[in-house]
């Protein structure tokens, strides 16, 4: 008896022992974006002071757009592993068998919640409340106002509550801080993970005039002072967060995190480097990353040490001395060690970033290899592109990142030896993390009790192919009789809705003003397409990021 109640106290011991964990995501926030990274405009006192008094990782590296670089965070592995391929159009479902941070950490007794935007899917299996998150408050897509929630604002938006639809009051970052707030303040007897994962200052740039005045005032352009405005509220309660922290005395064993997506969206400073969102040179894909950990790192520290999204789990997973299963093997490494300065630079890691649109990605378009010194670039400024140009042979580049940080001069010619090492890696890495999926998306379950009735978002994750959306993959897991409800451009003119499932197309009449119609859908996997066509019209391909074409799928036996 003694020696069990001696392990139960053990146990019991390493559980309380265990820190909390915030990480702070922002989105299209720029390494520039700081004032501690030598920005005299904008002002960030909190992130600063945060900053200089905790670590610093001076050289990490996350994936030049958003929902690559979510997916890599929650999973510790690259993102075509999971099944993200890009953000949209079909690109951005991570599959339901990941294992995500939250639900490592809720093995081990960690209470978990998101605070903001997801963007790995928001349909069963996808969805937060499906990946480990006890406690969600988010917005769908990839951003407020963007469809399926659209209209919206980030002033009273819209948001989702455990997948519940609710109008919220106020600021969209003030909102998501204020439940972020309370759910710390509710797991005072609990570790917890509070992932507070921003919108802002994503696009569209709404914010309040008493932030962006002082920028006006100062000359800049409207952009740049609405950018810098949203920055400043976050800066605002990110230091709300922490002061809370302090007065329920928690702040010395909670592990608080701050660092962004991707590279700033729009032109503006850019600490000397080169390149924006969506490209792969320096100011694309490194940005700021700073902890704070009282209890274990007593001293400021800046670490050039290569780290990056992949990175953030295994470290975590560290912080939580996790030894439960890992069912997929990570691409990152725990960057403990590094942080307490006990090891060396790893002169031989090599990391690989590469985004672009469509959903079958292609070797050497828009991507980058990035060792300790060297930085191979592969065919940049291709990101919109779904395919490279035909004949084309590669443009390849390469930098010396000590010497030349900001990219001005290509050694590609100088160094072959160089960039063909590079250029193997990267060929071995995209041959490893296509066969992990064949970039294959998730695919939406159609007729599970999780998600009844059930949206399909045709611009967020319909396929898309040579620009134009073709249908949602998905697993009809019951079959039966549905209902369709589909929004409509003119819901005046009567017509048809048309459902494709596979190679069998059914249709029904709608009449003036309907939008609805019931159809017998059968079992299996594969393609599901579903459009209105107005009688004597020919089909018309609806492309833009509105909601026309959206459609309610409802069970009805």
């Amino acid at each position: 008896m003694k020696v069990l109640l001696g392990l139960l106290l053990m146990v019991a011991t390493a559980l309380a022992e265990r820190p909390n964990i915030i990480l702070v995501l922002t989105d299209d926030q720029g390494i520039g974006d700081l004032g501690v990274h030598g920005n005299k405009q904008i002002r960030t006192p909190a992130i600063d002071e945060f900053a200089r008094d905790g670590l610093q990782m001076t050289r990490f590296y996350v994936e030049p757009v958003c929902a690559p670089t979510r997916a890599a965070l929650m999973t510790g592995r690259y993102h075509y592993r999971t099944g993200v391929v890009h953000t949209s159009r079909g690109g951005a479902k991570m599959s339901g068998d990941e294992k995500t941070i939250a639900e490592y950490l809720r093995e081990v007794g960690y209470r978990t919640g998101i605070f903001g935007k997801w963007h790995l899917g928001d349909n069963f299996p996808m969805r937060p409340q499906d990946q480990g998150f006890t406690e969600s408050l988010v917005h769908k897509s990839g951003g407020i106002g963007q469809t399926p929630d659209k209209p919206n604002s980030y002033f009273n938006p819209v948001l989702w509550q455990n997948g519940r639809r609710i109008q919220a009051q106020g600021y969209c970052t003030d909102v998501f801080f204020d439940a972020a707030i309370e759910f710390i303040e509710g797991s005072t007897k609990d570790s917890f993970f509070a992932y507070i994962p921003l919108n802002a200052p994503h696009t569209p740039l709404e914010i309040a005039n008493r932030y962006t005045e002082n920028y006006r005032a100062m000359g800049l352009d409207e952009t740049t002072a609405k950018v810098y405005g949203m920055i400043e509220n976050i800066d605002d309660n990110f230091s709300r967060l922490l002061d809370r922290l302090d007065v329920l005395g928690i702040r010395e064993n909670t592990v608080v995190i701050f660092m962004t997506d991707n590279g700033a969206q729009q032109a503006r400073f850019n600490a000397g480097f080169r390149g924006r969102k969506s490209h792969v040179y320096e100011g694309g894909i490194r940005v700021p990353f700073f902890l704070q950990w009282p209890g274990e790192y007593k001293l400021s520290r800046k670490i050039d040490t290569l780290g990056a999204h992949i990175d953030v789990l295994p470290t975590l997973l560290d912080f939580a001395e996790y030894q439960g299963l890992v069912p997929h093997t990570f691409d990152g490494v725990s960057l403990r060690n590094a942080m307490h300065g006990r090891n060396k630079a790893q002169s031989d890691r090599n990391l690989v970033f590469q985004v672009h649109r469509g959903l079958q990605p292609n070797p050497f378009q828009n991507c980058a290899v990035v060792s300790q010194r060297y930085k191979l670039v592969g065919n940049p400024g291709t990101f919109g592109k779904e395919q490279l140009d035909a004949g084309k042979s590669n443009q390849l580049e390469l930098y010396d990142l000590i010497a030349d940080p900001a990219e001005t001069r290509d050694l590609a010619t100088s160094k072959p030896d160089v960039l063909r090492k590079l250029s193997k890696h990267y060929r071995n890495w995209f041959r490893d993390v296509k066969s992990s999926r064949q970039f294959k998306p998730e695919r939406i379950r159609i007729g599970n009790p999780a998600e009844d009735p059930i949206q399909l978002c045709r611009y967020q994750d319909s396929k898309f192919i040579n620009g134009r959306p073709t249908g949602w993959d998905v697993v009809i897991e019951k079959g039966g009789r549905y209902r369709a409800s589909i929004v409509r451009d003119d819901e005046q003119a009567a017509g048809r809705i048309f459902v494709r499932f596979e190679d069998k197309i059914q249709s029904r009449p709608v009449l003036p003003g309907g939008d609805s119609a019931t159809f017998n859908l059968p079992a299996g996997t594969g393609s599901l397409e579903i459009w209105f066509q107005e009688d004597g019209k020919k089909r018309t391909h609806v492309t833009n990021n509105g909601i026309v074409g959206n459609v309610v799928l409802t069970r009805l036996d």
